[in-house]
């Protein structure tokens, strides 16, 4: 079949970001992906939750949200129900699990660093391009608090950034697009480093079963997609980026696994 947009079932969305976007914030950036775009800041705190009071180790978490008119049609303020919705929730844990996995929270010290993620216009992937965005964000954040910290063991591990894949009328596509993705029989979000490890995968069979064949082809297209965006985020870093993942994995401080949000 034709896609929408006349791409390849493996091309991805033109994809772009712009570092600096919030002029208050410790990091910021606005990430386009197609027509898909969020603001994603990150904002830095001297202070951690309760469960890290005493630990040397630091945080970073998420809240994430759509603006009224991201949608086709208006979507309802959170603040205005009085809760957020189980998507709204579950985004905002993927985001924040993603991140810490590639930080040494213990190098980070006592301090948490907020990630915002602000949807302005959705046509389909905003999670995944928040993951991407956010990311910069956060390698801007702790390089301005390096000025003041000068870690003695830079906290980034390694890159991170996600997209999605599934299957529509029986072929594999990557970035699916807000309609693509309403006709999708499989839908699947993967968030992987620069390394090719797995951080995330999310994969539903929304109306039938899949094949393993069907679920390698999709974490190839994943996989193939995520490297070019990687190469995006290092090219849009340039020298800011280049210490990360010079911490190695062998330091006297060592992150703990923390599955909390």
């Amino acid at each position: 079949m034709a896609r929408i947009d006349g791409r390849q079932n493996d091309e991805l969305r033109t994809y772009k970001i712009t570092r600096n976007y919030i002029m208050h914030a410790e990091g910021s950036v606005l990430v386009e992906s197609g027509n898909t775009k969020v603001i994603c800041t990150a904002s830095i705190e001297d202070k951690v939750p309760p469960f890290l009071k005493g630990t040397g180790e630091g945080w970073i978490t998420c809240e994430y949200g759509m603006l009224p008119r991201s949608t086709h049609v208006r979507k309802q303020r959170e603040v205005t129900k009085g809760r957020i919705d189980g998507r709204t929730a579950e985004i905002q844990r993927i985001i924040g699990r993603a991140l810490r996995s590639v930080v040494n929270l213990k190098v980070l010290g006592e301090k948490t660093i907020w990630i915002d993620c602000d949807v302005i216009q959705a046509d389909g992937g905003t999670r995944t391009a928040a993951i991407t965005g956010a990311f910069i964000a956060l390698v801007d954040a702790i390089n301005k608090l390096n000025e003041t910290s000068n870690f003695p063991i830079y906290p980034i591990n390694s890159y991170i950034a996600a997209v999605s894949v599934g299957i529509v009328e029986n072929e594999v596509m990557i970035d699916l697009c807000f309609e693509e993705d309403s006709k999708a029989i499989v839908d699947m979000n993967v968030v992987m480093t620069d390394k090719g490890e797995f951080v995330e995968i999310q994969g539903t069979g929304e109306n039938n079963p899949f094949s393993l064949q069907e679920l390698n082809k999709l974490i190839e297209y994943a996989h193939k997609g995520i490297e070019k965006i990687i190469s995006i985020q290092k090219d849009c870093l340039g020298d800011d980026g280049k210490r990360i993942g010079t911490g190695g994995e062998n330091n006297e401080i060592k992150q703990d696994n923390n599955s909390q949000q």
